[in-house]
This record gives C-alpha cells, structure tokens and sequence, in this order.
C-alpha cells in the first residue's frame, strides 16, 4: 500500500506542486527519502521519528520508503517534516488515505511533536484554492492561511492534536484571517527645519513613486528625510498587501502570520552583498530589492556600496522584478521598489567649504562621484541637493506642515493616478501600473503631453543639457507627478521647469 499527502516546492514566489509518497516493506529497519531532497528535507527522517514517539507511536520494524514526486525537481526547506509524517501515518493505518487526499500539508516537527512556522504558507494557500484543496499548516500560520478565502484550514499545535482532529474526538477551530496592527510611530516632517526644497522633492517622490537622491554634507538631514517617507506613503491595498506579503512569505519573515499593511521600508547597510541585496544563495531566497517590493529600499552611503551590487539595482529598477540565476535555480521574484538613496557630495563630505574641505577638491568629489554609474544616476528621477542647516534655521519654531497634511495630498496625487491609469491596466498584458513612476511608451505621451510652451522648454533643456531617451522620460513622468499635486488636468510649462531642476549633473573627472 502507498500512501499519498500533497505538498508544495517553491521556485521564487511560484509553487510547485511534491506528491508524498511512503511505502513500507520489508527489509532493513529505517526511514530512507528519495526525490532529490536536500540536507534539511532528508534530516526529516529524525524528526519523523522523534515526532511519532513523543505521541506514543513507534515506526514498524520494517523499511519506510519516502519518495518526493516529481523527482527532478529540487526539496528544500523543513516544511516537507509533516506531509511525510502524516503519509507514513497513513501507510500505518493510523489516519484515512482518504481523509488526508482532500488536503495540501506543510509545516516543521519538532521532537516533541509540536509544529513550527514554515516559510511559504500563503502561497501554499492559494494553490491549494486552485487544486480545490483544504490546507493543513502550523497553528501560528492559520490566520495567514486564511487570507487565501475558500478552503478548509487545518492549524494544529501538534501532531497529536491533528490526528485527533481528523479521528474526531478534538475538533480544531477555523483560523480567522490576521492582519498586523500598524503599531509603527511614524517620524514626522514637523522634525525638520530647513530644507524645504528638499521636502517638497520627498513629497514629490511618495506622490508618483518616484526614485529620489540627496546628496548633501554630513548632518543636513538626508536619512532624517529618509526616514519620514513612510508617513507620506498611502497604506498597501487589499491586493498589494497580499502581493507584498506573499514574498515575505516566501522569505519566511511574515511575522506571526499576519498580513502586512504598511508598505515596507528596507535599508540595507552599504557592506550588503550582492545576494543580500537582489536575492541568491544555496536557496535562491528573495533579497531586500523584493522584500522593498511596493515600498522603499533606503540606500544610505550610496557610493560606499560594492560597484557590482549597485550595478545590479539597473535590471530590476526598469523592469520591476528581479531574476536569479544559479547552477540549482533559475526564479524571478517581483522588484517594484521605490529607490531612494543618500549620499555625500565627496568622500570628507565637505566639497566646497573652505574650512572643513579636503585638500584634493575638486579631484576628491570627481572620484567619489564616479562610484555611481552614469546608468544608474540616469534612471533616479529626482536629484536634490541637501545643504547643511544653518544655525539660523536651527533656532526657528517647528514647521506648520507636518507629516499627516503632507500624507493627504500624496493620497489625492494617487487617487488620480488610480483612476487615469485604471483603463490603462484593464487592458495591460499581465503588468499594473500604480503611479506615474510605472508608465513609459505611448501612455507616457498621452497622460503627460505638456502643452506647447512645456514642450518646447522640455525639448531645449533636453539639447542644451544632453538628456538621454530615459532622462526626457523621468522628465515627463515627474511632470505629471507635480500636475496631479496641484490637480491639474494638463501638464505645462511650471511643471516641467520644476521637473527639470531635479535633474542634476554628477562630476565627473
């Protein structure tokens, strides 16, 4: 007799469908897995085992044969423990086949029979919607699982607290849907003085979406400002904070089970490797580029970053997903982040001031400018130059505008952008456009046509300053940005003169 538990393998966020197989034969006592598992999948025989015997269940002296179907297909990760203990449970007749057909299974055993958490619940949920499957997870997953709507949600505790659940003598209750409580006390713009320009760029970055720069002396603000952007953002909707949570997911990092609904703000440290930062490893695992997907990814010290690791920002900040390759692997995750980084104008930091400047200026600044490519600086919509504060503004009251009225109008900017780009999407090939920051081609042209007087200031700029193909656009898109700011229908002449001087040039030597 063979008895059989689905479970799933994940390639990125994309679920891969593992038939559980265990027969027991005669021969030599032991549990062996077969179908290509890893080091973690084929230590499960021990946990297996010491799951069962905690419970009071012994394994039959005779050989438990697992094998993991299809078995070209890679297994990775813990979550394959409890599948293969329920299928060996049901090769001894201690749980129906039947009963354990109608659902999908993961989760991590421990010696004592209790389940873990496991990465992937969410994405297992949904596949197991589409396979007209139930779901059998770790009882701190159940509110997660839950979110995938229409089906039967099994989170126990423990093993032995499934197999009574499925004998019917201790009925598990249905997990409700969880969602993370938005517990984050959010910085406030009534924090900064001074650099008003600057705050007006922040304000136009979380409006449109769009990629931001600062580039200033050490202590004007810029990680201050930085910090500040998450207040201004509009909180995830239903379907991107599955999207947003399915990675996080994935990268075993949805906290409790619960939803996320605030977009995330990652900001990793300079020293980040490549593989941090855009995802890889033995498991292809997302890196901080997807799990900033639908938020910001903070890159502070821009320059003091591995050439290669920037470099690598190029693919995804165009495309908006990310594909890592590897001998073993080959997945895509999702990459819509909002870039904004930071940096200082040379490596003292002190370009152009007399006093506190390097001796090697203006040598210095070419150098240390040099560290950002000229693709990569091409494709940042919003260069602001952050200056040092002065005592005089150190000594004003706070500003009268803080985060929240802020916060209100980047909410009205959206909701335009939502309504103009909803045709838009209906007829799209499987890409959403969300902000000004997504839309490129023929679309561009039509949302953001300046009128005459804007174009032709837009098209000398773009001679006299040599902007390329990329830039002209990055123009446009801000343009429109500002235009919904103020609510307006058209985009013209002030708006592109105010997009142009977000365009900077970088020293180069």
């Amino acid at each position: 007799m063979v008895a059989r538990v689905k479970t799933v393998a994940f390639q990125g966020i994309e679920v891969l469908e593992v038939d559980v197989q265990v027969q027991i034969l005669p021969g030599a006592v032991g549990i062996i897995v077969v179908g290509l598992p890893d080091k973690a999948v084929g230590e499960s025989r021990e946990r297996v085992r010491g799951a069962l015997g905690a419970i009071g269940l012994g394994l039959p002296p005779k050989r438990v044969v697992v094998n993991l179907a299809p078995a070209d297909v890679l297994k990775e990760g813990s979550h394959f423990d409890l599948p293969i203990a329920l299928a060996v449970l049901g090769a001894m007749g201690v749980l129906p086949p039947d009963e354990l057909a109608r659902f999908t299974a993961l989760g991590e055993l421990g010696l004592d029979g209790t389940i873990a958490a496991v990465a992937g619940v969410l994405p297992a949920a949904i596949h197991a919607v589409e396979m007209e499957r139930g779901l059998i997870c770790p009882a701190a997953q159940g509110g997660e699982a839950a979110w995938a709507g229409g089906l039967e949600v099994v989170a126990p505790p423990n093993l032995l607290a499934l197999i009574n659940h499925f004998k019917g003598t201790q009925i598990l209750t249905p997990p409700q849907p969880r969602i993370a409580e938005d517990k984050t006390n959010h910085l406030d713009l009534r924090d900064i003085k001074g650099q008003e320009t600057a705050k007006r760029a922040l304000e136009v970055a979380a409006a449109g979406g769009h990629n931001l720069l600062m580039l200033g002396p050490p202590g004007a603000g810029k990680s201050m400002l930085a910090a500040r952007l998450p207040a201004l953002l509009p909180p995830l909707d239903p379907a991107e904070a599955l999207e947003v949570s399915m990675v996080h997911s994935v990268a075993g990092q949805l906290a409790d089970g619960k939803l996320m609904r605030r977009r995330p703000f990652r900001d990793p440290h300079h020293s980040a490797s490549l593989p941090a930062l855009v995802g890889g490893g033995m498991r292809a695992r997302p890196g901080e580029v997807s799990l900033a997907h639908l938020g910001v990814l903070f890159l502070d010290e821009l320059p003091e970053f591995q050439r290669a690791t920037l470099e690598s920002l190029r693919q995804p900040i165009e495309t908006g997903r990310v594909s890592v390759a590897r001998a073993n692997a080959h997945v895509t995750y999702p990459a819509r982040f909002q870039l904004v980084a930071a940096m200082n104008p040379c490596k003292c930091g002190y370009l152009g001031d007399r006093s506190m400047g390097c001796s090697r200026q203006p040598r210095c600044a070419e150098d240390y400018q040099a560290r950002i490519s000229g693709p990569l600086f091409d494709r940042i919509d919003l260069h602001v130059d952050v200056p040092a504060v002065s005592p005089a503004d150190l000594t004003l009251p706070p500003p009268a505008e803080d985060s929240q009225q802020v916060a209100a109008r980047v909410a009205a900017a959206r909701s335009r952008q939502t309504s103009r780009f909803e045709i838009a999407n209906a007829k799209a090939n499987g890409r959403t456009i969300r902000t000004n920051a997504d839309a490129d081609g023929e679309l561009l042209e039509q949302v953001a046509a300046p009128d005459a007087e804007g174009r032709k200031l837009l098209t000398d700029a773009a001679e006299k300053f040599r902007l390329t193909a990329r830039g002209y656009h990055r123009v446009l898109r801000v343009a429109r940005t500002l235009a919904d700011l103020e609510a307006a229908y058209s985009v013209r002449r002030p708006h592109i003169a105010e997009a142009l001087s977000y365009r900077r040039v970088m020293l180069r030597g």
